[in-house]
């Protein structure tokens, strides 16, 4: 029953941090339907954000303020995308159907996408049947989640922990998530399907995962990323 409420609250705030037990997880729910989620790689200048203060910074510059950021999901040496990137309707970088070494390329990977309908979560095999105007995505790996099933491929003893961020999506509210203590993709996997109730759910990073969120008082000082979700006012 608590965790019923919980999310019931959830559906109905923009801003609700939950924590879960001692302390191991937060959680930054979006509406997109009362505030807007965007994606951001480059200023004005071409030049890459790739961290949180320079976004924030360059928001300050016009006038914005971010409320919420986090790393969006992998990336190369230079920051660019390893996978799909479309900003405000814009394809930036191309869907990788290629095969690969890594957490990325573990089967199956996949993209969350804000879409014209709200927010989803789809395999990358499925990306092309979204049927709705996508207005950003970002592609990662691999799918914690599908269709209620935790990934197959997880070990649930895996020794393998990191601090992980993800996201997944229930009707108009994203889900943004870091782990406060290292865990495995197994045990992060069963915290979306247990705690938030997610359907499906994409693994965005580890190791690098950060969090900027005014409302818990959150400015982790990032490495240097590559693509950046946040929430501008």
């Amino acid at each position: 029953m608590f965790k019923r409420a919980v999310i019931a609250i959830l559906a109905y705030a923009f801003w609700y941090p939950v924590l879960a037990a001692q302390n191991d997880y937060a959680v930054i729910p979006v509406d997109t339907s009362k505030k807007t989620l965007s994606l951001f790689l480059r200023d004005e200048s071409g030049s890459m954000y790739r961290t949180f203060a320079n976004l924030v910074n360059t928001a300050k510059q016009s006038r914005h303020e971010v409320i919420f950021a986090m790393n969006a999901g992998m990336f190369k040496a230079d920051g660019s995308p390893v996978g799909l990137l479309v900003i405000d309707g814009k394809e930036i970088a191309p869907l990788n159907t290629k095969r690969g070494v890594g957490n990325f390329y573990l089967k199956p990977n996949g993209v969350f996408a804000l879409t014209s309908l709200g927010p989803v979560i789809v395999s990358t095999d499925e990306y092309r049947d979204v049927g709705a105007k996508v207005i950003l995505a970002t592609q990662s790996g691999p799918l914690l989640l599908k269709r209620g099933i935790i990934n197959k491929v997880f070990d649930p003893n895996s020794k393998s922990k990191f601090v992980r961020n993800g996201v997944c999506a229930i009707g108009k509210v994203a889900y943004f998530v870091i782990s406060d203590v290292p865990v495995n993709l197994y045990e992060f996997a069963r915290y979306f399907k247990d705690e938030i109730g997610c359907k499906d759910a994409l693994y965005l990073d580890g190791n690098v995962s950060s969090l900027y969120s005014k409302d818990l008082r959150r400015y982790d000082q990032s490495p240097e990323l590559g693509p950046i979700l946040g929430v501008l006012e």
